[in-house]
């Protein structure tokens, strides 16, 4: 029981892994920050490219 005590002692102490875990939560918030702007950014998007594809039908037609 000594052998588990001193395990977790030791495990609570060890932080060698703790930076990488924290870039990949910041890279993680990063990633889903991106697809929440690319969503709202979506129906402003479809209407640019429909105007840019509307105005080119009409001047090659």
């Amino acid at each position: 029981m000594a052998n588990v005590k001193q395990l977790f002692k030791k495990l609570a102490k060890e932080d060698s892994g703790q930076d990488l875990i924290e870039y990949a939560l910041v890279a993680a918030l990063v990633g889903l920050g991106s697809v929440a702007a690319i969503s709202g950014l979506d129906n402003s998007l479809k209407n640019s490219f429909n105007a840019i594809g509307n105005g080119l039908a009409s001047s090659t037609a």
